[in-house]
């Protein structure tokens, strides 16, 4: 009879076992990903030329030199650049910002330097030789996932590199798998998804690929994290069944 009830309880906690699973958002099934520099999407080749393009909903900082009224959010004069103060021009849907005595200027698409230029064109018409520099507030990559501090990062640089990121992240949490590193990247429609293995000494440099605002980088988590946490499931109901046990066994 001891025995029959001993088998009971073993049974429920075996069903409840069952009912706890641990589930890793970050962690795609199927075998491994080819992390080979060969096999990564051209999209994530270097690009010594590369600049950033203005999009809708970008926050734009213009600053004249010598000229606040014509600022928005200089970092010359008065005007904080901080965009806790609202000192700046957002892109509306239409790709267009509103600059004073300026009017509307389309600038999807534009880069800084293209709009400065443009800018400082249109304000030489009643300034001489003005001074105007412009600045995306929102320039930004997220890191997410399994390391100390995920964020999103705010760059003051057209692009910046993946271990830089991780280092503004305080680097890896203990169960990261630097195996299966990804950065996702949109251009247009598309998703492009780079599978970066940070395993090997020697693969620091060659991994350490340019990043772009916008990218995303996750950092899934080993196996070994989902295991640990269903050995801290099993524990107490374990721990439960060698108390049912001892109590049958003592009566």
């Amino acid at each position: 009879m001891k025995q029959y009830y001993f088998i009971i309880a073993l049974l429920f906690a075996g069903i409840l076992l069952q009912s706890c699973s641990v589930t890793n958002m970050f962690t795609e099934p199927g075998g491994k990903p080819d992390t080979s520099i060969a096999a990564l999407d051209s999209i994530f080749y270097d690009n010594p030329d590369y600049q950033y393009h203005i999009q809708v909903d970008d926050k734009v900082n213009i600053s004249v030199w010598q000229h606040d009224e014509l600022s928005i959010g200089s970092v010359y004069g008065i005007y904080n650049s901080n965009e806790v103060y609202g000192k700046w021009l957002l892109v509306d849907k239409n790709g267009n910002i509103e600059v004073p005595r300026l009017g509307t200027i389309h600038v999807e698409h534009m880069t800084v330097i293209a709009l400065k230029d443009s800018l400082a064109n249109r304000f030489a018409e009643w300034l001489v030789n003005p001074i105007v520099d412009v600045k995306i507030m929102n320039k930004q990559i997220s890191i997410l996932g399994e390391v100390l501090n995920p964020q999103v990062i705010t760059l003051d640089t057209e692009q910046t590199r993946l271990l830089n990121i991780i280092a503004k992240a305080n680097g890896f949490e203990f169960y990261a798998d630097i195996k299966h590193i990804k950065v996702l990247r949109q251009v247009g429609k598309d998703v492009h998804v780079a599978n970066i293995d940070l395993s090997q000494g020697d693969s620091y440099l060659k991994r350490n690929i340019a990043l772009y605002p916008g990218d995303v980088v996750i950092v899934p988590a080993r196996n070994a994290k989902r295991i640990d946490r269903q050995l801290s499931n099993i524990i107490p109901f374990t721990s439960v069944a060698t108390a049912v046990a001892i109590l049958f066994n003592a009566f």
